[in-house]
């Protein structure tokens, strides 16, 4: 085992290293509290692939694809997390583009939802997309925990602190601005990493043919493309990826980031081809933990460093570390922004708030959230298991949330009907859930089979239905072109790096306190 010293001195050069860098880079180009959470139209369509690319791709795929691979039904369920994981980024380019034309002036996904669907929408969404961004930044803090702790012996709360701290440092300070840097560099970093890291496992392990045959005699259904269970897998985390992304935060930033449509197709598009290969290469390492024996039970979450334990030195294992950190500070850095922006949009819509208010709102609650997001992620928990129980809820909402966008007949009470039928049709199948549900007096008996399948494309498919019920039942008549008009603008000067926000009274907008009515329609209070 290498030095726990050694290795937590490894990650605090690294975590050091990005923090001066985004630190750096946000220094004299955050100008107002809309540069710290929009950067709006500053990014090139190579930058957006990067930064998409690398708040996409956090640690979690050398977990999640790992364990898929070792325990979910090896290389059909690696094909469907690999698919499943492009499919959104791919569908943000027309819906991206579309957020533009409806809402140039946004900042958020419930700025969105409150001038589209009224009050109760909003809240509807708020929490669900702030809880999924929880749960990714706990997860990507149980991720570098458990990898320190099994490398090295680090205690997990050691690093989840020292990791989500630095982050959290340079994020409060330059906003987007740094995160958008930070991640074209840690793209630029980590991709080589990645693949150098596969290629030598494969030789250090005896090459493709050794792998194939210990896969083949220890378990022939880890190659087998049609393995059902693994098929199923695939399936439903495509579902699972496809929801949570709509509602993350951290993209809607990015299509705003983007300098024109062009940069919006080509970045989302060199993005979705990108993390294909990314996520085939980690989870065949929870392939090959699974052939040579190496997982068991309670270790297929962590495959991918099992097989690196067994495969290389100490050294190769330190250039690991760094890559994890990496992964994981290109993703949570994503995260604090995605949440401080929908609180800092919120505040300036919900009151009159100056300046200072709102800076002050948003770094407040992000780190809130990051202390939380910590102390979970020293818990130990299953990354791809808390992933999965976020997703659900995105699954069931993201539809009539987007189909706002291109009808006016959804009205707010329509919208929220399909996502509450389909959290109920998730959450009945759900397996996770259901020793909490059979406990309940009189609905234990009730309950249908638990299965993941059914229960994401359940919550998805019913969400969809109750959509198109309810749009063809309703004339909400919600003027698509009166949304910008109820967005605030948050473009006063602040000064740099935003470390002295304008005297109270200072801040403006234009229509920052008005609503629509409860129906979606186009009237204003």
């Amino acid at each position: 085992m290498v030095s726990s010293a050694l290795v937590l001195g490894v990650t605090a050069a690294t975590v050091a290293a990005v923090t001066a860098v985004g630190l750096l880079a946000a220094r004299g180009r955050v100008d107002s509290v809309e540069d710290f959470i929009s950067a709006r139209d500053s990014a090139g369509h190579g930058t957006v692939t990067a930064t998409v690319v690398a708040s996409m791709m956090g640690a979690w795929i050398l977990f999640s694809p790992a364990e898929a691979g070792a325990a979910f039904g090896g290389l059909p369920a690696i094909l469907g997390y690999a698919v499943g994981s492009t499919i959104p980024l791919l569908l943000f380019i027309p819906v991206g583009s579309r957020i533009r034309s409806v809402m140039p002036s946004g900042h958020s996904l419930t700025e969105f939802a409150y001038a589209r669907f009224g009050a109760a929408m909003y809240l509807f969404v708020l929490v669900v997309s702030v809880f999924y961004m929880f749960v990714f930044l706990a997860a990507e803090m149980t991720g570098i925990a458990g990898a320190l702790s099994l490398v090295a012996g680090v205690p997990q709360w050691q690093t989840a602190l020292l990791v989500g701290g630095f982050v959290l440092v340079y994020t409060v300070y330059g906003g987007l601005v740094a995160s958008i840097v930070t991640d074209t560099i840690q793209t630029l970093v980590v991709l080589p990493l990645l693949a150098v890291g596969f290629g030598g496992a494969l030789v250090a392990l005896g090459g493709t043919g050794e792998i194939h045959a210990a896969a083949v005699a220890a378990d022939a259904t880890l190659l087998d493309p049609g393995f059902r269970p693994g098929v199923e897998f695939g399936i439903y985390v495509a579902f699972a990826i496809l929801g949570a992304n709509m509602l993350n935060q951290g993209i809607w930033q990015r299509v705003y980031a983007a300098d024109g449509e062009t940069s919006l197709r080509r970045g989302f598009g060199a993005a979705a081809v990108v993390v294909v290969p990314m996520i085939l290469l980690a989870g065949l390492f929870g392939v090959a933990a699974a052939a040579l024996g190496l997982t068991g039970p309670d270790t297929a979450s962590v495959a991918f460093f099992l097989v690196l334990e067994a495969a290389f030195p100490t050294w190769v294992t330190l250039a690991v570390v760094v890559l994890v950190v990496l992964l994981v500070m290109s993703s949570a850095d994503t995260m604090f922004n995605a949440i401080a922006s929908v609180v800092t949009a919120d505040l300036a819509r919900l009151v009159d708030a100056d300046q200072r208010t709102l800076w002050l709102g948003g770094r407040g609650l992000t780190v809130a959230v990051a202390v939380g997001a910590i102390f979970i992620g020293a818990q130990g928990y299953s990354v791809l298991r808390l992933f999965l129980s976020a997703d659900l809820l995105a699954a069931a909402v993201f539809f009539p949330f987007l189909a706002g966008l291109y009808t006016e007949r959804l009205s707010g009470p329509g919208a929220i009907l399909a996502g509450l039928s389909g959290i109920a049709v998730g959450v009945a199948h759900f397996p996770m859930l259901r020793g909490p549900l059979a406990a309940v007096p009189g609905l234990g008996g009730a309950l249908p089979e638990p299965s993941f399948l059914v229960a994401f494309a359940g919550a998805t498919g019913a969400s969809v239905a109750v959509t198109l019920v309810a749009s063809a039942l309703s004339d909400a008549g919600a003027d698509l072109d009166a949304i910008d008009g109820r967005i605030r603008a948050l473009d006063d000067p602040v000064a740099d790096g935003g470390t002295e926000p304008p005297a109270p009274g200072e801040g403006g907008g234009r229509g920052g306190n008005d609503a629509p009515d409860e129906t979606g329609g186009g009237e204003r209070r």
